[in-house]
């Protein structure tokens, strides 16, 4: 995964709860924490990161979920493994990685090139760095 570079647009606290939204290539990316990194405040750069086992794919998908971070997203890579499969995404100019079972990659029968939905709960996106 490469960095993701975003903006603080707004920062929402109340007591020990930060809720952070930050602009991402045209689109919002919302963060949920108990600590904000020091020199968080609006307009800083950051960059942001999330563990590959915390991106879901939603293939198809039309609705509501409780993710808070949605971004349309492109199979671009599938490695799979023998218990897991490893899912390179692309959005916008961002790489993402998704680990889900081998079981799941094969049932929602994903394939290179297709368009799928990214997923991202807003607990799980943390600043990496402050720029």
């Amino acid at each position: 995964m490469n960095p993701l570079k975003a903006k603080v647009i707004k920062i929402q606290s109340h007591k020990n709860l930060n809720i952070v939204t930050f602009a991402f290539a045209n689109q919002t990316l919302v963060m949920l924490g108990l600590e904000l990194a020091q020199g968080v405040k609006l307009g800083s750069e950051v960059e942001l990161s999330v563990k590959p086992t915390h991106v879901a794919i939603g293939k198809e998908f039309h609705g509501d979920i409780s993710f808070s971070n949605q971004l349309p997203a492109k199979i671009i890579e599938i490695d799979n493994g023998t218990l897991l499969s490893s899912v390179k995404l692309a959005s916008s100019d961002a790489l993402f990685e998704s680990i889900i079972s081998l079981e799941r990659s094969q049932k929602m029968d994903l394939k290179v090139g297709e368009s799928v939905t990214l997923f991202l709960k807003a607990s799980d996106l943390y600043i990496k760095k402050v720029l």
